[in-house]
């Protein structure tokens, strides 16, 4: 299967922090009329301004088929980038690979987790049920396994500098994030290659790995503002992340993502990230000075 000027490429989740970064690196190499955005509210003020940028944009809501089998016609190649509910991604992710064979797509690129086969992590349950069903489903597809994001760890870093501290269950376990512009450049080229991939598994993760503890010393550097790392047991910074608001399950998870850190879940060294985008992956500490600057 080659890349051709008919070739319409589909993004799902095209509003979200990686599909819209994902449209961006398309259209710098693909005309925007092969283009597809699909939203779950075509109304909204992000599809309005991925409509902007000349791309059509069409309802695609995982959780209404109905939808999906609108959305996908005339696409040969898309990317199901992941549901946001957890908890409700396998189901919607069925709806999302039925709908897409049904409507003859080619060939569908997914969001999975790093090594999510073995992955101790609880987010992994769901994608391995959404790889098995990819496999049954006979549609090639490639497997774009995401290590964890930079901007995850960055995101805490105002509270974390107001109160001098910054939280975590990791331990001294070594993390190889990569910043979400690295994952989207990864989605795009897989999207576009010019030769047949059949199915194929990427094992994605930043070249530079490091401890919270170097996190925060990180920041320290970046912000001038002294920072210590303070490692707690899973469950204390679970109640530490629900005191700071974060719903219950989402602060388990996140919680329980740490403690897989630890474990090594979230380290990888094979470098199949800069290598499929053709450069070296985003350095952490330039994720963190973007952070510090809002």
């Amino acid at each position: 299967m080659t890349l051709s000027s008919h070739t319409r490429l589909f993004v799902t989740g095209a509003t979200g922090q990686l599909g819209r970064l994902v449209i961006q690196d398309l259209l710098r190499t693909v005309p925007a009329a092969q283009v597809i955005a699909g939203v779950r509210d075509a109304g909204s003020e992000g599809a309005r301004k991925l409509a902007g940028l000349g791309v059509e944009v069409r309802t695609a809501d995982y959780a209404r088929p109905d939808t999906l089998a609108t959305a996908f016609e005339g696409i040969e190649r898309l990317l199901l980038i992941s549901s946001s509910e957890v908890g409700q991604r396998a189901v919607q992710h069925q709806n999302v690979i039925a709908a897409a064979k049904a409507a003859g797509v080619r060939l569908i690129a997914y969001t999975s987790l790093l090594r999510a086969d073995t992955s101790p992590l609880a987010l992994a349950e769901e994608h391995r049920a959404t790889e098995a069903m990819l496999a049954a489903s006979g549609v090639p597809h490639v497997l774009l396994r995401n290590g964890w994001y930079t901007e995850n760890y960055a995101a805490p870093i105002p509270p974390a500098l107001a109160h001098a501290v910054f939280l975590g269950s990791a331990g001294e376990g070594q993390i190889a994030s990569a910043a979400r512009a690295d994952y989207a450049a990864a989605a795009s080229i897989v999207l576009t290659a010019e030769t047949d991939q059949g199915v194929r598994i990427y094992e994605l993760a930043g070249d530079e790995a490091y401890s919270l503890s170097d996190f925060a010393k990180l920041i320290s550097q970046a912000s001038g503002k002294a920072l210590a790392y303070r490692n707690l047991p899973e469950t204390d910074f679970k109640t530490a992340l629900i005191g700071a608001g974060l719903p219950d399950a989402f602060a388990g998870l996140l919680a329980d993502s740490d403690a897989g850190a630890e474990k090594g879940a979230l380290f990888d060294g094979g470098h199949q990230l800069s290598a499929l985008i053709g450069r070296p992956t985003t350095s952490t500490s330039s994720v963190i000075e973007a952070a510090l600057k809002g």
